[in-house]
């Protein structure tokens, strides 16, 4: 973090810290809310058609983050610390803002297969 010194990035961050970044590979799991409440198309079957699904994903999370340094390309973390933790947050805001209401659950974002985040709206877990 940029508003931290050396020593507190240090303590802080451990071996992930390092003034010109360090890279991660994340895959992300969304989990699309199949509650009963949600309109099923009569002739589709489906809450949301998969099609649709795939280019909100492209939209909100390949465009704006895929091969990117996340601290220098994406503008929404210059004032936010990359952690796995607001990347979910990130991918839920845009997300969120594509999907028909009430269709997210949580998305679940894998920094390692040990550092889990899972982030449904306002409640945020690490697994």
């Amino acid at each position: 973090s940029q508003s931290l010194s050396d020593e507190e990035n240090l303590k802080l961050f451990g071996k992930c810290n390092n003034p010109n970044g360090h890279g991660h590979n994340y895959k992300a799991r969304l989990l699309i809310s199949l509650l009963f409440s949600l309109q099923i198309d009569p002739v589709s079957g489906m809450v949301i058609n998969l099609t649709d699904l795939k280019e909100y994903m492209q939209e909100a999370i390949m465009e704006p983050l895929d091969h990117k340094n996340l601290d220098k390309d994406v503008p929404y973390f210059a004032e936010v610390v990359s952690t796995t933790e607001n990347v979910a947050v990130f991918i839920w805001e845009n997300l969120k803002k594509l999907l028909p209401v009430g269709t997210l659950y949580k998305v679940k974002v894998y920094e390692t297969d040990q550092n889990v985040v899972v982030y449904k709206g306002e409640e945020t877990i690490s697994e």
